[in-house]
């Protein structure tokens, strides 16, 4: 049983609330990305047993965060995606949550102050929600009738007209979630900026036409539009209109690329099950010429495990994961291992890795040698090691002097 933890009030009592005050965080952003990973999962674990409290709780994070986090370094982008993450799965409960309309009102106003307090601004991407977060097509119509003059006016192709209107998008968002495309497409009939026209192409596609909206999308590519959102919007409307095989061929192979290489290929293995997971690996090493080293573990994971060393010698592979491939395969896949604990060796030896130690050859070697043993070929395998470390100065000769019988 899930015990609430309430205030002297009887109000719910969010652990977060205390940690995210403003300026709470200094500059280092891991303590900062830390504490949001851990107020979503609080959000997220609430909504199991009450869905309306744990929406509550996402408008207050959402309000909270952006002030919190002002003084934080954001160079590197780390923080921005947590962020963006955050509202990823947050807004999906504000949306479904079970509650009435003036309790849904008071949520939009709140989140409509943030937005428009935010200066850095860290929660803008609320605002490509804002239809969802409405709930129904009537409570986005009012918000679409709230923005529109602004809206047309910011957007105007009279220069002393035209200006910044942070609500700009939630307006195009609001008018979409309404249905209301035609309205969408006049204020956008001049619009050249990806982020506003691509509410264009979007309603394009809902009004059933999307050649015509995948034409659009493409006739926009440019310098000051992001090529990616461009290949996932085009992909989603292909699969929305039933045009599977044309979606993965155009755009899924370019849409879908995760933090990793072995993450792109999950995502396209989700998203085209039909498709044969050895056809979706060639398809995708055929984007990246010269780094098919890169997608090791991909088939590793399938269990092509001959593929998968081929690719290894191909081109440049982490070394210490060819030495955890061969660790942890060596009584399983013992011809694996052998050779994914060799390609370690050899990729060190030629310079290859980041920050590469003694421990991480040790590894590499020694479970090379244990796979050979259950083989049966020990002896070859030490002389291809010893030809190795022979061939050049490396990191490799020099910790494994010792347990290879070099010749005098």
């Amino acid at each position: 049983m899930t015990v609430k933890r309430t205030t002297s009030d009887g109000k719910h009592e969010w652990e977060f609330r205390a940690r995210f005050r403003r300026h709470s965080f200094g500059w280092k952003s891991q303590p900062a990305i830390q504490r949001i990973k851990q107020a979503v999962s609080e959000i997220k674990k609430v909504a199991r047993h009450d869905p309306a409290l744990a929406a509550e709780g996402a408008v207050l994070f959402l309000e909270r965060v952006a002030p919190a986090i002002e003084r934080v370094d954001s160079s590197s982008g780390a923080i921005g995606t947590a962020v963006n993450r955050a509202i990823a799965e947050l807004v999906p409960l504000i949306a479904a949550a079970p509650v009435d309309t003036k309790a849904r009102a008071a949520w939009l106003e709140r989140l409509w102050d943030a937005q428009a307090a935010d200066q850095m601004p860290y929660i803008e991407a609320l605002a490509d929600h804002w239809g969802e977060l409405c709930g129904s097509k009537e409570v986005a119509a009012g918000w679409a009738d709230r923005l529109l003059d602004i809206t047309r006016m910011a957007l105007s192709p009279d220069k002393n007209l035209r200006g910044h209107f942070h609500g700009t998008t939630n307006c195009l968002a609001a008018l979409y979630r309404a249905e209301r495309y035609a309205e969408i497409l006049d204020i956008l009939r001049d619009e050249a900026f990806w982020p506003y026209k691509r509410w264009a192409v979007k309603a394009i596609g809902a009004m059933g036409d999307t050649t015509e909206a995948i034409r659009l999308a493409e006739s926009a590519r440019g310098p000051w539009t992001s090529d990616a959102d461009v290949d996932a919007l085009c992909e989603e409307m292909l699969l929305a209109s039933g045009r599977i095989e044309e979606a993965y061929t155009r755009y899924g192979l370019l849409a879908n690329r995760g933090g990793t290489y072995l993450a792109t290929f999950r995502a396209l293995l989700k998203k085209y099950p039909h498709k044969p997971p050895e056809q979706t690996l060639a398809d995708l090493i055929a984007t990246t010429p010269g780094e098919e080293g890169k997608w090791f573990t991909a088939a590793k994971d399938l269990g092509l495990y001959s593929a998968a060393i081929a690719l290894a010698r191909a081109s440049p592979c982490d070394p210490r994961t060819l030495a955890r491939a061969a660790r942890d395969h060596v009584t399983t896949q013992p011809a694996f291992a052998v050779e994914a604990g060799y390609a370690a060796l050899d990729w060190t030896s030629r310079g290859f890795g980041y920050e590469i130690t003694g421990a991480d050859v040790w590894m590499a070697y020694s479970s090379m040698m244990k796979a050979a043993e259950t083989l049966g070929n020990a002896p070859e395998a030490k002389d291809r090691v010893r030809e190795l470390a022979q061939s050049r100065p490396s990191l490799v000769a020099d910790v494994l002097r010792g347990e290879i019988e070099w010749p005098r």
